[in-house]
């Protein structure tokens, strides 16, 4: 167990009492949400027959459409599809657009590039040849945010009015790896309500990852058209063990359904032969876990703030995401920090993490994630690509407690090795 120099617990005491206004807020998030959905498994009567595991085709498998109806209503939407089978949020989002694209559409990004594991989908890297979605002859346009991070309206229009073939409109809710805000759901009602006047055939897609349950609203009840998600993130409560999900329009559900499986079978199947409890009981536990998360952000951003770190968002700004992010500018402290994280996990607190070329990203990636489902982000987890201004991404944590210990934690390593000083 790692001793805490008794300096750390006091920076970390002052830093908790600078938040206890923005604790008492996300309480009330928290209230709301758990009663949206202690009321949506009421109303589908969920019990113990909708837990069993299915074989074969799974025709008829009234747990896992439960569940997607489930979904569908939580995130304000006509339909979903909620799968085992989806293995990462990457894979749903991509599902997303192989479904709704064709050839000489145009995928319009209008947050910036999209996430680093998407750009090998859409064809901007990797080699020709191996089924992006620039084989297929669809374009891409992007739009990057505004200098204050939010979406630069006047952009989107004048886009949307002068090529016709923009047929889905991307907007990535969170930061992703880059410093920016992650947006808000106001700002992606203004920008739907925006795209579907100028151009009522283009289609809204939002990566919603790391965003469910954060605020009282989903962007399905705000306009979107479609978005997705990974069920080892926000959702799964940090119970469910694979997954990931597709909500929106029930003809946009449907054309996904088609990718997922194939055409004229679509949602029809689709076994598990795990129990689904893990699936609903993490979905029931979702707004609580997703609050402690962000109340582990909270309070991490307020310490470094006392360290003099930039952090973005600060400790008192409203919260979109569970991310955090902390620009150390030394790639020894932020390497330092994630092995921080990662001696002060439960699960391989053995392991240390080193940078290495992880599939579908640019740069070589530093990750600590002593999680007990494999790569679970709603657990305390650190992220970063080795690259200057060496900005890492932290998110999760099951329990606040476990938030503070590993904070505390890797503190205590920055402390040892001399990068920090109290």
């Amino acid at each position: 167990m790692t001793t805490i120099d008794p300096k750390i617990e006091r920076l970390v005491d002052a830093a908790e009492r600078d938040c206890a206004e923005s604790f008492a807020r996300l309480d009330r998030i928290e209230r709301h949400n758990t009663r949206r959905v202690l009321a949506a498994f009421q109303k589908h009567r969920v019990s113990a027959r909708h837990f069993a595991p299915t074989t074969g085709y799974g025709y008829d498998d009234i747990g896992r459409d439960t569940l997607s109806a489930i979904f569908a209503e939580l995130l304000g939407c006509e339909d979903a599809i909620v799968r085992p089978q989806i293995t990462s949020g990457t894979h749903a989002l991509a599902l997303c657009l192989y479904g709704v694209l064709r050839s000489g559409d145009t995928l319009l990004a209008a947050s910036g590039k999209p996430y680093d594991t998407l750009e090998e989908v859409i064809g901007l890297t990797g080699e020709a040849g191996r089924g992006s979605l620039a084989d297929y002859g669809v374009k891409y346009s992007q739009i990057d945010v505004l200098p204050n991070g939010q979406l630069d309206l006047e952009a989107i229009r004048a886009a949307l009015e002068s090529d016709p073939s923009i047929r889905l409109v991307e907007i990535q809710r969170s930061r992703g790896y880059a410093w920016r805000p992650s947006l808000s759901i106001e700002q992606i009602r203004e920008a739907s309500a925006l795209i579907h006047a100028v151009r009522p055939d283009a289609v809204v897609m939002v990566d919603n990852c790391y965003g469910e349950f954060s605020d009282m609203e989903e962007p399905g009840a705000v306009g979107a058209d479609i978005m997705a998600g990974s069920m080892i993130k926000n959702p799964g409560g940090g119970l469910a063990p694979t997954g990931g999900y597709v909500a929106g329009r029930r003809d946009l559900v449907e054309l996904v359904s088609y990718r997922l499986t194939s055409p004229g079978i679509g949602a029809e199947v689709g076994s598990y032969a795990g129990s689904y409890q893990p699936f609903y009981q993490g979905l029931f536990e979702a707004p609580h876990v997703v609050m402690q998360a962000i109340k582990t952000a909270i309070l991490t951003a307020a310490v470094f703030e006392k360290l003099g770190f930039d952090v973005n968002p600060r400790h008192d700004e409203h919260r979109t995401d569970i991310i955090q992010a902390i620009r150390f500018g030394d790639a020894e402290k932020l390497i330092a920090f994630i092995q921080g994280i990662q001696a002060n996990s439960p699960v391989d607190s053995d392991a240390v993490p080193e940078p290495w070329a992880m599939p579908g990203y640019q740069d070589k990636v530093i990750m600590a994630a002593g999680t007990f489902v494999a790569g679970a982000s709603i657990e305390l987890s650190a992220d970063a690509p080795v690259r200057e201004p060496y900005i890492v991404y932290m998110q999760g944590a099951l329990t606040y407690t476990h938030g503070r210990c590993g904070l505390e934690g890797a503190l205590q390593t920055m402390l040892d090795r001399k990068l920090i000083t109290l």
